[in-house]
């Protein structure tokens, strides 16, 4: 054991680790080129009520705009 009292250094104590908003990792992946992809809003329930045009453009995922990717990126310090 060591003591201060035996001359040993006190341990440098670490900045804590930031966590990932658990939210955001589970519905956003980074692109190769670093921009943001997510599912499309508005595909889940009451698609009766929209046209085949809407349904069809809003098949598959999005990249998000440069204002919202911004937002999103504070909630995932370490990427994904």
């Amino acid at each position: 054991m060591h003591s201060l009292e035996d001359g040993a250094a006190k341990p440098r104590s670490k900045m804590p680790k930031l966590k990932t908003k658990s939210g955001a990792k589970k519905r956003f992946k980074i692109t190769a080129t670093g921009k943001l992809k997510a599912g499309v809003a508005g595909k889940r329930h009451r698609l009766i009520s929209h046209n085949a045009k809407y349904i069809r453009q809003n098949r598959g995922t999005k990249v998000m705009s440069a204002s919202d990717s911004k937002t999103i990126k504070s909630y995932l310090p370490y990427g994904l």
